[in-house]
């Protein structure tokens, strides 16, 4: 069991204090809808960016990607330099047009342009994603580590204990709590992580040759054979696209520091920092894991090779700051999911049935919506316990749920032509096939993997939609639904941005010939 010293306890709750503090210091101004959910849409680039960054890179990052990279290798870093090839398409296309439309939830989009319905199937997917995956897999990770660290905590009243406190703040604050202590939660994340890199290195001597005399070659290969169980090359070139671009684009809890930003300008420079920043996990979270493999075979689960190098490698005082990272981890991860989920309650569900309520009510009742939402988190995060593993409870479900709504959102970017009675039916008939081909897996009919199997459900349900818009009774939107939905089209960023763009397309793919 390892242990904490005396200064790795102040460390932790030197921290602790610091969020509190400056939690208080930005939720002074009396808070409405806009500013509960949307920080009073004044958000600049580094705080988008940073944010962005430190809501992705969650407890269950911390504890799946290193975990994933000891069990299977580095290939799992593909999900992070696709996650940075994705925000740069927002950054360009999609970012322009929620500051256009002054969407408060990425649903509405779907309204705009085909109706209701599709806008309040999205949310309630969302907000169900949001507590059982996003939200109780970031408890569940952070009550795994601090149970290993801290003798005798268990982890029903450990996950209460974190969504307790994320909760409070959150509710208290909104977005712009949520956001500006992501900037603090971002950098510690990224100087823990940096740190205990460096001394899982040095387990190495700071010798790369070492590292791949020790490790078999394809533990250090991003790109992987066909029938590789981890990750096959056609589910990165097939799946991760579509994961990825659910959860940076249409992924209420991410979208949300782009909808709150203060201009286009704003948030397309806010998903450029967050998309260079996607670039570091390789090296501070996945190649330490992989590293690992060759430090530690007397792990029986994969889930506490992250624990088991801070026990292993980090000094006192070091060992607190990793931990304040790991907290960092959990409150960005479930500030955001909280927050978020609120918002999606309020505005798709709430509101258009009571639209009398004035906005401190709906302000007043989203606070005690993310209190429920809390306690829904903190009361299924344990059940994760049951499951193989944290980091592919995640991405199996969102594999199987996100691609028919990816392919609806993808029409009502792309296409005039398409309907509301065919974007819904195919929508369904896509989750309908969904449900078919996850049940054919847990019988054993089919062997693919899960993210070959997400682009494949896209591609079904793309045609789906193509396919019922030629039924005798489809209907053509309006040119009213289409001016509307078209809002902030076109709208020009500045040169930055478009080179931005272009020297980290350059630099993504750099890194991945490097690692191929």
């Amino acid at each position: 069991m390892p242990v904490l010293a005396d200064l790795d306890y102040v460390i932790v709750a030197f921290y602790l204090l610091i969020v509190v503090v400056l939690c208080v210091r930005v939720t002074r101004r009396a808070p409405d809808l806009d500013e509960l959910f949307l920080a009073g849409r004044s958000l600049g680039p580094p705080v988008i960016g940073l944010s962005l960054f430190a809501s992705n890179i969650s407890s269950t990052t911390l504890i799946g990607l290193p975990g994933a990279a000891w069990e299977h290798g580095i290939s799992v870093a593909n999900y992070e330099w696709m996650a940075a090839l994705v925000l740069l398409f927002s950054a360009l296309f999609v970012a322009p047009l929620f500051i256009g439309q002054r969407l408060t939830t990425v649903p509405e989009m779907l309204e705009r342009r085909f109706d209701a319905r599709l806008r309040k199937y999205l949310s309630a997917t969302s907000l169900f994603l949001s507590v059982v995956l996003d939200t109780a897999g970031s408890l569940y990770a952070g009550a795994l580590v601090l149970m290993l660290f801290i003798p005798g905590l268990e982890l029903v009243p450990t996950c209460a204990a974190l969504a307790l406190f994320a909760g409070l703040y959150t509710t208290a604050g909104g977005l712009r709590a949520v956001a500006y202590t992501d900037v603090l939660q971002a950098l510690v994340l990224l100087i823990g992580s940096l740190v205990l890199s460096v001394l899982v290195f040095a387990q190495f001597d700071f010798s790369w040759s070492q590292v791949t005399a020790r490790l078999e070659p394809d533990h250090l290969s991003l790109i992987r054979p066909l029938d590789d169980p981890a990750l096959p090359w056609l589910g990165t070139l097939i799946g991760l696209p579509i994961l990825g671009f659910y959860y940076w684009t249409m992924n209420q809890y991410v979208a949300q520091r782009l909808l709150g930003a203060r201009s286009a300008e704003a948030a397309a420079r806010g998903a450029l920092l967050a998309a260079a920043l996607k670039l570091l996990p390789l090296f501070l979270m996945v190649l330490p894991g992989a590293m690992a493999a060759a430090l530690f075979s007397d792990l029986e689960r994969a889930d506490t090779v992250f624990p088991r190098m801070i026990a292993e490698f980090a000094p006192p005082g070091l060992a607190g700051l990793m931990l304040a990272a790991l907290l960092a981890a959990i409150m960005s991860s479930v500030d955001s999911t909280l927050n978020s989920a609120s918002t999606l309650l309020m505005v798709d569900f709430v509101q258009p049935h009571r639209p009398g309520m004035d906005p401190q009510q709906l302000a007043r009742w989203g606070r005690y919506s993310t209190l429920i939402l809390m306690c829904l988190a903190a009361a299924w995060a344990p059940a994760i316990d049951h499951f193989p593993g944290l980091f592919a409870y995640l991405q199996q479900a969102f594999a199987y749920v996100t691609p028919p709504l990816v392919a609806v959102f993808a029409l009502a970017l792309c296409s005039r032509r398409i309907g509301a009675r065919a974007a819904w039916r195919g929508v369904i008939a896509g989750h309908l096939f969904s449900a078919a081909v996850f049940t054919a897996a847990q019988l054993g009919w089919h062997q693919l993997h899960f993210t070959i199997v997400a682009g494949l459900l896209f591609a079904f349900s793309l045609v789906a939609i193509l396919a019922c818009q030629y039924l005798p009774d489809a209907d053509r939107p309006s040119a009213a639904q289409l001016a509307s939905a078209a809002q902030g089209q076109g709208a020009r960023l500045s040169r930055f941005v478009r080179l931005g763009a272009l020297l980290l397309t350059l630099a993504t793919l750099a890194l991945v010939v490097a690692f191929w």
